[in-house]
């Protein structure tokens, strides 16, 4: 497959693939702030739903990978899972909360900051060093995992559970994410 087109590109690399959805989380921010009040909650819905794919996505196959790959992994990755966790608190008490709360739209600025700073930081400091030191193959290994966190996203943000052994410990509650994990895992061949 010829990687001419960003399509076939973003199909194929995880980097491309991650920050094509950093652009649609951009775009997601937009139609919910222009929303109309009464069309606000399904614009926020799918916000809430990509946001929880792509850092479970990151949790189990980017970030595991840049402990392993880049040096100083272990630094950036506690960087980026502390701006997660703050991003995750914030989604999640607005999610609680719902559309109509009279702080809504002041909160989504606040979160929006947030999730765009935390996704300039892992262009620099995280992705950018993934592609030199991935192979090709690691990559496009990786969006396979991507793509399966997509179609089996958890609905709602879980702070507080970065590890899996902290989801298991959560309960039920947190059982799509351990679905999505072993999809991802599987999908990477991993045993789950």
């Amino acid at each position: 497959m010829t990687k001419t087109a960003p399509e076939k590109m973003a199909e194929t690399d995880v980097i491309e693939l991650l920050v094509a959805q950093h652009g649609m989380i951009r775009n997601l921010f937009d139609e919910v702030e222009q929303a109309p009040a009464d069309q606000r909650g399904e614009a926020f819905t799918r916000l809430v739903r990509l946001l929880a794919v792509h850092e479970t996505a990151e949790e189990e196959i980017v970030h595991p990978y840049a402990r392993g790959k880049i040096d100083g992994g272990d630094g950036v990755v506690e960087d980026r899972l502390a701006e997660e966790n703050q991003a995750k608190e914030m989604l999640s008490r607005m999610d609680q909360a719902g559309p109509d709360a009279p702080d809504f739209m002041e909160n989504l600025l606040m979160l929006r900051g947030a999730v765009e700073a935390h996704a300039r930081a892992e262009e620099r400091y995280e992705f950018n060093k993934l592609i030199a030191h991935t192979t090709e193959a690691e990559r496009r290994s990786m969006a396979a995992g991507v793509k399966a966190a997509e179609a089996m996203a958890p609905t709602h943000p879980h702070p507080g559970t970065e590890s899996a052994t902290k989801n298991v410990l959560m309960g039920t509650p947190i059982a799509m994410m351990d679905r999505v994990r072993d999809v991802i895992r599987q999908a990477m061949g991993k045993n789950p």
